[in-house]
């Protein structure tokens, strides 16, 4: 079979650090596409900044700093995965299909789900 021959590093491109600086510039062009693309991405971005800056401002926990600050991440992750989702489907089609909306409601779900953990755990630092 020629598949054998095919391998998989072939078809990537570099190896070694080339391959860790070429990923740095790919995150870099992802993050600058999904700001200038996404308003809500732009927005989650700002209010996930403002929560990191308050995270100082009041007297909590080194382990409670980490639980805020970790779904503020993961919040900005799953937008970022939620974004690519949507410019996938996009791409694809633009017609209304029950499968693209519901590939999108799901993301959005997801992003919800992320936001809801964020107040929980802002609400439980302040007031647990």
């Amino acid at each position: 079979m020629e598949d054998k021959d095919i391998k998989t590093n072939d078809m990537k491109g570099k190896d070694g650090w080339q391959r860790i600086i070429n990923a740095a510039h790919y995150s870099k062009d992802g993050f600058i596409a999904a700001f200038r693309h996404e308003a809500a991405f732009r927005q989650l971005s700002i209010g996930n900044a403002v929560l990191f800056i308050a995270v100082w401002c009041f007297d909590f926990s080194a382990a409670e700093r980490m639980m805020l600050i970790a779904a503020s991440f993961l919040s900005i992750i799953v937008e970022l995965f939620n974004t690519g989702i949507e410019a996938t489907i996009d791409y694809i089609s633009l017609e209304k299909h029950p499968l693209a909306k519901r590939a999108k409601d799901v993301g959005s779900a997801a992003q919800f789900m992320a936001m809801c953990l964020i107040g929980i755990l802002w609400l439980i630092a302040l007031f647990g």
